[in-house]
């Protein structure tokens, strides 16, 4: 066979191969989710060969992203909300819970909280308290939700609350932390914040990379979950739909699980 005819026989080999093996899937996911998909990413790629592209940040500025043609297939979302609203406004398929997720208190060392005192030391006027951005952040949707929960409890609550709040993270404009810092650990260790109002799993790994920050379960009667919504945008590859698969499935779930994130109901 010449040369020519060799070329030719490759070329055709080439552009008869799968085309899902060149694909890299876009996917849009919620900051809290970077350890746990990115475990989850590396796993679809090694079973299916496929890569995965991911960018990670507060899921309400991610949502309008997407919303205003940003080049995305997948998006893993902290709330239900905003995927829901890509859904109804043509720009997504069905949501499907995948995750849930509680709000834990991140609190700086020494200063003495337990869950039965958290919601005096939140009202003390010399406890700076932080949270995430509302609307940009679902975090921040779920601290302000403590907020109303805590009125119940003492009246007044909601309103100083809400006032006193500092939303130092998940907003357009918010600092960000140094390379490789867990931006909730770095807010406390920084002395920006006393107490800040995180999900569970953020906390954790703040706790992990700053000794001495401490990890508080809400009580009962301040207690917030976060349900997490999957969406496919529309006109996204066959491989996007895999992945989402994937994540749902048995070895998707497990990893989820290992990162501290509980099934869906």
């Amino acid at each position: 066979m010449s040369c020519y005819r060799c070329a030719i026989f490759a070329l055709v080999l080439f552009m008869s191969a799968p085309a899902h093996a060149a694909e890299t899937v876009q996917l849009h996911a919620a900051g809290s989710l970077r350890g746990a998909l990115t475990e989850v990413s590396a796993a679809f790629e090694k079973s299916s060969g496929v890569k995965v592209e991911a960018k990670y940040g507060p899921s309400g500025l991610l949502r309008d992203e997407i919303a205003n043609g940003a080049k995305a297939e997948v998006f893993a979302s902290a709330n239900m909300m905003h995927p829901e609203t890509l859904a109804k406004t043509g720009k997504a398929g069905p949501v499907k819970m995948f995750a849930r997720n509680t709000l834990c208190a991140l609190v700086k060392p020494g200063l003495s909280v337990t869950r039965d005192t958290l919601l005096d030391r939140m009202l003390d006027p010399a406890t700076k308290l932080g949270t995430s951005t509302p609307e940009a952040d679902p975090s921040g949707d779920y601290a302000f939700e403590v907020f109303r929960k805590a009125g119940a409890v003492k009246a007044g609550a909601n309103d100083t609350l809400a006032r006193k709040a500092l939303q130092l993270t998940g907003g357009p404009n918010s600092a960000q932390p140094p390379a490789g810092r867990n931006a909730y650990g770095h807010v406390v260790a920084s002395g920006q914040a006393d107490i800040f109002l995180t999900y569970c799993t953020n906390a954790v790994m703040a706790a992990k990379e700053n000794p001495g920050q401490q990890v508080v379960a809400l009580p009962a009667d301040l207690a917030v979950g976060a349900d997490y919504g999957l969406t496919v945008i529309n006109g996204a590859s066959a491989n996007a739909e895999r992945f989402a698969g994937y994540i749902l499935s048995r070895e998707g779930q497990g990893i989820l699980a290992k990162h501290g994130f509980a099934a869906p109901r």
